[in-house]
């Protein structure tokens, strides 16, 4: 459909628009989820200043002046004449101007006149198509495993807690319209006196203290509308505010506003939102609470409570004066409800039924739908401005896109194999299972996470982000959110597979020696000239460190960078990234994903567990077939995969080795054994295994040979287990 719009979704059997590929519904994201979403992992923004919303000056334009005596006429009767100002060349570029003018609008006008009615036409369409219940859609995402088992409802509250207009109070009806829309009654759905407001406030004060939008148009933009941005949608957009306006009532479009709108933290509409965040009916809340949960809409990343407090009573402030000024409420009642403390209702945890792939399930939905909507992911910027307006955007466009998957009753279909998400949340719990010692917040202080990529699919298969506690539901996911040191995991990726590009063989002559600005090995022991082979068989720093320095970490990293390797900083060029000293260092995702491509040619591709996603009708929305990029040459690929295979028979991975089943891999511990890997594959699975604590410190006998390999050898006996032997190349 033109401007990609949605059909609405209603309870009286209408049909559901199919999308176009390349198109989708956004949010919430939630808008933006947080973090989704997700939660998603994205940072948030700093607090922004509030300011007060400037009045507009009532002037008396359009006045007329009458001339002074002396600017009559003489009293002769004559009037003199006036020179002609210009010339005939003056007004030749006055022609000329007016004609290009002229031009231009006969051009757009022929161009996109039929385009632009089209878009009216559809816009006419949809909301004449709509009913009460299009606005009350609620309908939680479903996902499915890869075997189309159901294994997770994303349960939104709106149909839950919809209101109808007479049980929303008026307090709740005046902060929104003060806030959002001040117009909102005097306009027909697009406001161009807002608009104007809008630019003029951000001009004068570089701040925007209502956005142009209208309430119309916001609801017309999050029922009917992707969040894609194109003059298309905004036509459209247009034309459906007033559409709306022309069929439904200013009282109903507010409710249905009021309803649908994301309070941030998974709470959509007021009465969500009152009982998530104060444990309370909206009915019961006094002004200053209805004012604080106004504030949140507007973006609900940046007035999330539960992250920038201080932005979200910065922006009650706010409210409670813009209903002062409009005459909705009296100075003491301001002054009453500003001086209030707002507290929190905190949340009981309580046990869960969840799985450590849901986070990421959702993570990477949200982001399908993003890339759908044409969003462009970026890891590197030109300055601190351009990262900060990325994050922004960012977190804006996951919010909404988050909202979206867990109200639009989408049905997410994953590459997920519940019996080796198990299993591999089984293996990681029982190696690690004498470690009862909590952390702060309750959990397990000695985690452990997990990755399983299916190998001829490039989909994640298995994703496992912490130990797995009673009463304790699964929050940070390490798998894909906690970044660490790599050690010598790190080592095939950026050292030893780009010098087997730039030449060497497996029989290589290298030589291990200690030198006076070079690092140690880890048993403390050098033999001299070795082959490479045995070099990595034995994890030899030495070996790693001077071969880093001949082909320069400039190009050891660019293989990273070209792998999505999210975290590599300029700091980290340098020699130290050889033995795996990272600033931030890298996820479980992300190494298992680097092996993968070993095993895989040298063909990288980007993870995710995402199939397809469709709407309750069966149209397809998103649909995913990782595409390959040729990271390393084939050969260095296949020749890389040979030794590590030598690793797992004569070197440091012995104790992992399956049986019956070629396998590769490769070991890796960070400094003072604060971070323990495996990282190894076969013809059918590549895994990835990290243990330590989150916050980094000694654990005396962790190693990468020790609880990483012991996790990964009983997982990977038990995926391979009735599978044909196969043998890597």
């Amino acid at each position: 459909m033109s401007a990609q719009t949605r059909k609405p979704q209603n309870s009286g059997g209408r049909k559901t628009s199919s999308r176009s590929p390349g198109t989708r519904p956004a949010g919430t994201r939630p808008t933006g989820s947080k973090s989704s979403g997700s939660k998603a992992s994205a940072q948030r923004p700093n607090a922004s200043s509030t300011h007060k919303t400037s009045q507009q000056s009532k002037g008396a334009a359009g006045a007329v002046r009458k001339p002074s005596a002396s600017a009559k006429a003489p009293s002769n009767g004559k009037r003199k004449k006036r020179k002609k100002k210009g010339s005939a060349g003056f007004y030749f570029i006055q022609f000329l101007i007016l004609t290009v003018l002229l031009g231009t609008f006969a051009i757009f006008a022929i161009s996109y006149g039929p385009k632009i009615y089209s878009l009216y036409k559809e816009a006419k369409e949809l909301v004449a198509d709509s009913d009460r219940s299009t606005f009350m859609t609620g309908q939680s995402g479903m996902i499915y495993d890869k075997n189309g088992t159901l294994i997770t409802i994303l349960k939104g509250d709106k149909d839950m807690y919809y209101l109808p207009s007479d049980q929303i109070p008026q307090e709740v009806k005046d902060a929104i319209v003060s806030i959002e829309d001040k117009r909102f009654y005097k306009h027909h759905g697009v406001d161009p006196i807002g608009i104007l407001r809008s630019a003029v406030s951000l001009v004068k004060k570089d701040e925007i203290t209502q956005g142009g939008s209208t309430i119309t148009q916001q609801l017309a933009r999050n029922v009917f509308l992707t969040h894609k941005v194109s003059w298309e949608r905004k036509v459209q957009e247009i034309f459906i505010s007033f559409q709306l306006e022309r069929l439904y009532s200013k009282d109903d479009i507010l409710e249905f506003y009021i309803n649908n709108i994301y309070f941030s933290d998974g709470y959509y509409g007021i009465q969500a939102a009152s009982r998530g965040y104060f444990d309370q009916d909206v009915s019961e809340l006094d002004l200053s609470q209805i004012a604080f949960l106004c504030a949140i809409p507007n973006n609900p990343t940046l007035y999330d409570p539960k992250d920038h407090m201080e932005n979200t009573l910065g922006r009650r402030d706010r409210i409670l004066e813009n209903m002062k000024e409009d005459g909705k409420i009296s100075d003491g009642q301001y002054q009453q409800a500003i001086s209030e403390e707002i507290t929190l209702h905190e949340k009981t945890a309580v046990a869960t039924t969840s799985t450590s792939a849901d986070s990421y399930i959702t993570y990477c939905a949200v982001r399908a739908l993003m890339e759908t909507d044409g969003f462009e992911f970026q890891s590197e910027f030109d300055s601190e401005e351009a990262q900060q307006a990325y994050q922004d955007s960012y977190n804006t466009l996951y919010d909404q896109c988050r909202q979206d998957l867990y109200t639009k009753g989408y049905q997410i279909h994953t590459s997920i194999d519940m019996s080796l998400q198990q299993e591999l949340q089984s293996a990681i719990d029982a190696s690690l299972s004498e470690y009862t010692t909590l952390g702060t917040e309750g959990a397990y202080a000695l985690q452990g996470a997990g990755v399983t990529i299916d190998n001829s699919t490039g989909y994640v298969a298995a994703i496992v982000g912490a130990r797995s506690q009673e009463d304790m539901p699964f929050s940070l996911n390490r798998a894909y959110q906690s970044y660490r040191q790599p050690g010598s995991s790190i080592k095939p990726l950026i050292v030893y597979t780009p010098a087997l590009e730039k030449g060497y063989t497996p029989d290589s002559t290298v030589v291990d020696r200690k030198t006076e600005d070079g690092p140690d090995n880890s048993n403390g022991k050098y033999s001299g000239s070795i082959t490479l082979r045995y070099a990595v068989e034995q994890s030899k720093n030495t070996v790693a460190w001077n071969l880093f320095q001949e082909i320069t970490p400039k190009v050891g990293l660019s293989y990273l960078k070209e792998m999505n390797f999210s975290k590599i900083t300029d700091d980290d060029y340098n020699l130290a990234a050889a033995l795996g000293g990272l600033t931030k260092g890298a996820t479980p995702l992300e190494m298992t994903s680097g092996y993968a491509a070993l095993e895989n040619g040298g063909r990288y591709r980007a993870p995710t567990c995402i199939i397809r996603i469709t709407d309750p009708a069966g149209n397809s929305i998103v649909e995913t077939s990782p595409e390959e990029k040729q990271v390393y040459t084939e050969e260095a690929a296949r020749t890389m995969t040979d030794i590590l295979k030598s690793v797992m028979t004569k070197g440091l991975g012995k104790s992992a080795r399956i049986s019956a089943m070629d396998s590769a891999g490769k070991t890796g511990t960070t400094n003072d054994n604060k971070d323990g890997w495996f990282v190894g594959y076969t013809g059918y699975y590549t895994t990835g295994i990290w243990v330590g604590y989150d916050m980094p410190r000694k654990l005396p006998g962790l190693y990468g040979s020790s609880y990483p390999s012991e996790i990964w050898k009983q997982f990977m006996e038990t995926a391979h287990e009735g599978l044909d032997p196969i043998s890597l190349p």
